[in-house]
């Protein structure tokens, strides 16, 4: 672990404006699990981080004031600001790198979605990043892929070579603004954050995530995640609120 005056200042940008179009029409990031919004298990992470200096969190129009409240009722003391996010997922993340302090210099994305994070992974990222200039949390996918056209099978790809990308990402603050604006000068959509870096020819390096490390797309995965909280425990379950 690296102490604060040996690491560059670090915010974390939590990408909390997508929608749930997949949840039945109820809002992922305030469901609730334990009595506690997903949201707030995601927060309350990036807090307990000794890599994370801030937080900024860009939210959508209708969950602004309640990520706003959840901020103030688990005294999430790290977040410097809640922006209202964009249209896309990239719209989002560079209006939140706008709002960061001055003095970062790494910045942390992740998704508000992702409530099993650890303080430990986000760590592990950081300290890759700091080394890399870019770096993401990603597993060996499980499973055999396929890559389909028309309903056939073109190839199959060897899945030793084959992760599936989670967040944190972490990126140098300037490095993932220009990518960021590239990519929309350049009309190109990117799904996450080390995609736009790599428009730029530069290489993310990996750093093995968790499994447990899910994102929460429909109700089922809030079951999922309620068993796997409580598994942790201590951790980051409900006896650590």
């Amino acid at each position: 672990m690296l102490k604060k005056k040996e690491r560059p200042y670090t915010a974390a940008v939590v990408a909390a404006g997508g929608s749930a179009r997949r949840m039945g029409g109820g809002d992922k990031l305030l469901a609730e699990i334990h009595g506690v919004p997903v949201i707030a298990y995601t927060l309350l992470a990036l807090e307990k981080s000794s890599c994370v200096d801030e937080i900024v969190v860009a939210a959508s129009e209708g969950n602004f004031l309640p990520i706003t409240e959840v901020c103030r009722e688990f005294g999430i003391s790290k977040v410097f600001k809640v922006v209202r996010g964009g249209q896309e997922r990239a719209d989002s993340v560079y209006k939140a790198l706008c709002e960061c302090s001055l003095q970062t210099k790494f910045v942390l994305v992740q998704d508000g979605a992702r409530p099993l994070l650890t303080p430990a992974l986000a760590e592990k990222v950081c300290q890759k990043a700091y080394e890399a200039r870019c770096a993401t949390a990603a597993v060996l996918v499980k499973d055999t892929i396929k890559v389909v056209e028309n309903g056939l099978v073109q190839q199959t790809p060897d899945r030793a070579f084959l992760y599936a990308v989670q967040t944190p990402q972490v990126t140098d603050i300037d490095l993932l603004k220009g990518a960021l604006c590239k990519a929309a000068q350049d009309g190109e959509k990117v799904t996450d954050d080390c995609a736009a870096v790599e428009k730029l020819g530069i290489r993310p390096a990996i750093v093995m995530g968790s499994y447990d490390n899910i994102k929460i797309t429909t109700p089922e995965d809030l079951d999922i995640a309620q068993v796997l909280l409580e598994r942790m425990g201590t951790e980051q379950g409900r006896n650590n609120l």
